[in-house]
């Protein structure tokens, strides 16, 4: 087990296409886990099981498949109504872990993004009730982003086990999430130029395991 990295992690973000794919890639790699996104929404191209499969290399048993696998890439809540279904979050329950490996467990869009009329992907999180790892972004706007979001899961009840900024290094965001958002910094993940199992395995030692 990586020092100081729970079995199982919820991997949320501040936004869509912030990099909880790329990050949750790096951690399974890494931490050897297995990998499981409850909902994808958007299912045309490649799916982020499929992605996380793809360039980790992992057998395909090692993710598991998606509770709910909707069509179209918009809100979850939006994505069920347009195939007349509800997501319902008493039926996601974490799969049965085939493994004594760690698990890997990846939102879809941000915090507050609707599942249904009246819940939130925070609900989601407060059911499977896992060790929040929150990925942001280290562009201008990523502080104000970034405590809001941080806010919200204190103000939820959820165990916040740190935050990863994806992007080029900015100091000055960086120490001002740590510090104002009083959270601790896991990684800063620069832009990788090829993401393959070779690459992803040597970024995780280098920004996950440097003592950030």
């Amino acid at each position: 087990m990586t020092p100081d990295m729970p079995a199982r992690i919820f991997v949320t973000g501040t936004d869509t296409g912030i990099g909880k794919t790329l990050v949750s890639s790096l951690l399974v790699t890494g931490m050897e886990a297995e990998y499981w996104k409850p909902i994808q929404c958007g299912v045309e191209e490649i799916t982020d099981r499929e992605w996380v499969i793809r360039k980790t290399a992992i057998p395909e048993w090692r993710a598991y498949p998606e509770a709910y696998r909707l069509k179209h890439p918009l809100s979850p809540h939006a994505a069920a109504r347009l195939e007349e279904m509800t997501i319902d979050l008493d039926s996601i329950s974490i799969p049965p872990v085939s493994s004594s490996r760690p698990l890997i467990v990846e939102g879809a869009g941000g915090i507050m993004v609707p599942l249904n009329s009246h819940q939130y992907m925070v609900d989601l999180m407060k059911r499977l009730a896992l060790p929040v790892l929150l990925v942001t972004s280290s562009r201008i706007g990523t502080i104000n982003h970034t405590l809001l979001s941080l806010e919200i899961l204190r103000l939820h009840g959820l165990e916040i086990l740190g935050v990863v900024i994806n992007g080029p290094r900015d100091c000055v965001n960086r120490d001002a999430i740590r510090d104002y958002g009083k959270v601790r910094i896991l990684a800063e993940v620069e832009p990788m130029e090829r993401i393959e199992p070779a690459s992803l395995k040597q970024a995780f030692r280098q920004y996950f395991l440097k003592g950030n």
